[in-house]
This record gives C-alpha cells, sequence and structure tokens, in this order.
C-alpha cells in the first residue's frame, strides 16, 4: 500500500469541515464567517435510565443544535449502535446547508440514540422513545418552535407519534403539539409524501441535471436518462423509494444492494416486484430473479451509467475509489463519498451531485409538514372545488365558442383541483429544480469544477448574510 493510501481516514466530522474548508478557500469568505459557520452551537449528551425486563438499562444519546439563524432547527432522530457525538455533529451541519440550499427556513440540528432497535419488543422501543424526548424536552430543546425531529436511520413515522405524545404529556396548553415532530403517519398529522420525498428528490435533482444540455456536455453525457443503467447501493427508505421514482419514470435499475448481498440483473430488476419481496420478508435475499452475490459494496463498482450511494456515509473513500465505474453519482445518502475520494472523482471528469442537495427532498416535505401542523389545515383544502368549478366554466366556456368537442381525457385534466400530495409533489419538484440552478450558476460564476463546493458555497453565502444582518 502506498504511503497515499495509507493516510489516516478521517472521521465523517472531518470530511463535512473540509468539504467547507475547501468552498470557504474557494469563495474567498472571511475567517471570523467561516469560524461561525462550521461552529455547532451547541450538543446535548443525555444519560438515562429505562426499566426492561425488570432491569435497568442506561441509555446514551445527543441532540446537536449546529445553527439557529432560524428556527425552528431540524434534523433527523437516529437509532444506531453506531452512532456517536462526532456523527451527530457532522449531520447537524449537513441539515444547516441543506434547509439553505432549498430555501426553508429552519437551522439545522440532529439526534442520536445510542441503541439497536432490533434488540427490542415495539413495547419497549415506546418505552424508550418517550423517555428520550421527556429528558430533551425537560431541558428546553424539543418544541414545534423550537427543534423538530424527523425519522432517520433506525426510526420511522410510529416513533415520531411517540414524540409528540411524550411532548404533549408535558405541555398539553401547546396547540401545536403535533409539530413538534415530522415524518409522522397520515393518521397522526403526517402528510401525504413525506415518507417517499427523499427518493422523489433525488430522483427530480437527477431530472433536473439532465435539462442542462451545457452541464452535460461538460461531462460528455446526452441528455436522454431514461436509457441510462442503474445502481443503488443501499435499499431502505431513501433507496427503496428512490428506486420506485426512477422505476416510474421507466429508468432501469441494473443492480440493488443491501447489508446482506446485493442483486444483479443487466435487463433491469422488477422494482415493484423486489420492493413487495422485502416487505413481506424483510430482505432481498432470496428473491427469485437476477443474480445474488453477498458481498454488498460490489454494487459500488458495477459498470453503470449513473451510482446511487444511498446507505451511510464513507462508502466511497481513497481506498475504493478508482473502482468506481459510473459516469454520473447522485448522493442519496449522508456523505457517502470521503474527501479525499472526491477530489479523485473531480480529477476523473465524474459529475456528482452532492447530498447536501440531492436528498433535501425529505426536509422539504417536513418543512409542509410543519406548515400543515401550524395552520391546522390540509394543504389544498381551501381552493380545490374553487380549482375543480373554474375548470368546469373554462370547459363549458370552450364549448359555447367551438363545435369540437373536448375529449374526457382533456376535461379530466382542466376539470380538476390540486389535492395535497399534488401540492407537496409540485413543491418538491420546484424547490430540487430551482436549487440545482442556483448551483450551476455559483459553479460557472466562480468557474468552480464540482457542484459539492457550489453547493457548500450558496449554503455558506446565504448562512453568511443571516448572520451579519441578524448579528452574532
Amino acid at each position: 500500500m502506498t504511503k497515499k493510501n495509507s493516510e489516516k481516514r478521517k472521521t465523517f466530522r472531518q470530511n463535512v469541515e473540509a468539504f467547507v474548508d475547501d468552498a470557504i478557500i474557494k469563495l474567498k469568505i472571511s475567517e471570523d464567517i467561516s469560524k461561525i459557520i462550521k461552529a455547532c452551537r451547541s450538543v446535548i449528551q443525555l444519560k438515562f435510565p429505562v426499566k426492561i425486563k425488570g432491569k435497568i438499562q442506561i441509555f446514551r444519546g445527543w441532540r446537536a443544535i449546529h445553527s439557529t439563524h432560524r428556527l425552528p432547527t431540524k434534523g433527523g432522530l437516529r437509532f444506531s449502535p453506531d452512532i456517536n457525538q462526532d456523527e451527530v455533529e457532522a449531520l447537524s451541519a449537513l441539515m444547516s446547508y441543506k434547509c439553505a440550499i432549498v430555501d426553508v427556513p429552519f437551522g439545522g440540528a440532529k439526534g442520536g440514540l445510542k441503541i439497536k432497535p432490533s434488540n427490542f419488543s415495539d413495547n419497549e422501543l415506546e418505552i424508550i422513545t418517550k423517555k428520550f424526548t421527556r429528558e430533551l424536552t425537560r431541558r428546553g430543546t424539543l418544541s414545534p418552535a423550537r427543534d423538530v425531529p424527523a425519522p432517520d436511520v433506525g426510526t420511522n413515522p410510529k416513533m415520531m407519534s411517540w414524540i409528540c405524545d411524550a411532548y404533549k404529556s408535558l405541555h398539553p396548553e401547546d396547540i401545536n403539539w403535533m409539530s413538534v415532530a415530522t415524518g409522522k403517519p397520515l393518521e397522526h398529522g403526517g402528510i401525504r409524501g413525506r415518507l417517499q420525498a427523499t427518493g422523489r428528490g433525488v430522483h427530480q435533482a437527477m431530472k433536473e441535471f439532465f435539462r442542462h444540455p451545457d452541464e452535460l456536455k461538460k461531462y460528455k453525457l446526452d441528455a436522454n436518462y431514461e436509457n441510462k443503467k442503474v445502481s443503488i447501493q443501499g435499499f431502505g427508505n431513501v433507496g427503496s423509494n428512490t428506486a420506485r421514482s426512477l422505476n416510474e419514470d421507466g429508468i432501469k435499475i441494473i443492480c440493488i444492494s443491501e447489508r446482506e448481498g446485493m442483486i444483479f440483473d443487466k435487463n433491469g430488476i422488477n422494482i415493484s416486484n423486489l420492493i413487495e419481496y422485502k416487505e413481506k420478508k424483510g430482505t432481498i435475499n432470496g428473491f427469485p430473479d437476477g443474480n445474488f452475490e453477498k458481498n454488498p459494496d460490489k454494487s459500488l463498482y458495477v459498470n453503470c451509467d449513473i451510482l446511487i450511494p444511498a446507505a451511510l456515509e464513507n462508502a466511497i473513500v481513497l481506498q475504493n475509489v478508482n473502482k468506481i465505474k459510473a459516469k454520473l453519482i447522485v448522493e442519496a445518502a449522508n456523505g457517502p463519498i470521503s474527501f479525499r475520494a472526491n477530489s479523485e472523482l473531480i480529477k476523473k471528469n465524474i459529475p456528482i451531485l452532492p447530498d447536501i442537495y440531492a436528498n433535501a427532498g425529505g426536509v422539504f416535505v417536513s418543512y409542509m409538514e410543519w406548515i400543515r401542523g401550524i395552520s391546522h389545515i390540509r394543504l389544498g383544502r381551501m381552493n380545490r372545488r374553487y380549482e375543480e368549478n373554474r375548470g368546469r366554466e373554462i370547459v363549458e366556456a370552450i364549448n359555447q365558442i367551438t363545435d369540437k368537442k373536448i375529449s374526457k381525457k382533456s376535461i379530466q385534466s382542466i376539470v380538476y383541483g390540486a389535492k395535497e400530495e399534488d401540492i407537496v409533489n409540485s413543491g418538491l419538484e420546484d424547490s430540487m429544480r430551482t436549487a440545482f440552478q442556483e448551483i450551476k450558476t455559483m459553479k460557472n460564476k466562480f468557474k468552480l469544477k464540482d457542484y459539492r463546493t457550489a453547493a457548500y458555497g450558496i449554503a455558506i453565502k446565504k448562512l453568511e448574510k443571516s448572520y451579519l444582518e441578524l448579528g452574532l
């Protein structure tokens, strides 16, 4: 092994800070502002007891608040045996940058509990989650106005409803208690499209990239993204919903991986069947179609057009970056490419749609869910029937001035009022498209070589403006 390859691997937080430093240097941001932007404003570490099966267990958790330039702060809650403070701080910083890039008026936060969820029953997880919530709430952290968590690795919509219930027990007077968490079940204040939002956002980011021929030309890519072959590393919520969204657009997915291995089929995997199989079996192992490999990492090295890392951080590092054969990488996971590996990919002229942009769809739809909870009204409720009635008037007006009959399909399209899910998807698409256009402008203005630096540049500039105007 060469000296270069034997260098000590950076931690997740160090990688994020290295990307920030790189953007700060290239955009000539002042040193004072860079210190403020990089600092995590606060980290709460908790240790609390819970009686499980008649025995006391001590649980350890964190909640990091990176930036309070906008309130509430926003960020997922991760339950994992591998979680640590370094990772929580890094993820909270990424949330600040994501919110700034897609123009969501939240600060960045992240939480974690050092626990393996599969070791506990649903009832035990409810007790643990509610105790964690009460501990955070008593310290003034969680509230609809100050800090709002969402699902992440190891957590789910049901757990978010437990958080809301625990918060409500401490603050029954807060009429906005249902907005203390997002990503909730529909029956408990959730919003349609939130569960699929991150995956759909990844798809929309990719679609927008292919709408810019001038950018594609720089990387020798053609605009017909529908004929591209895709490999997805990770088949959790984000990976599966990214696959589902791409599949609906007719895109061929030739490889899918999970912890236990990967499935490869050069003719394309039947995504609907695979999702159904995993929901029944809890694994992709044993899926009857395609070839199964025990090593999931091989999904990163498949000869494909587009690679979508949708698992955990540091999947692509200096030691394996030369095995990557994809022509485009879209980061669905947080921090899947290390700083050094990123530099190598730039040298190879492989474009990367970075995590702080590509997977920001989740926080945008969380924002819409939060607004829905604060306003206490379903999106579209006030104007849906009005839009339908206006559509009928338009159809009648057309019928009066022409002898030609409008087709039933056209009438249905005109006489249609937007449902909540339509509004969510429209807002998500607009947010992802507008954000890429801003990233592209920043990239070209400063003659940057990659989208990541441009994306960080946008976030840093917005944070800088906010700090200078509001006060340090």
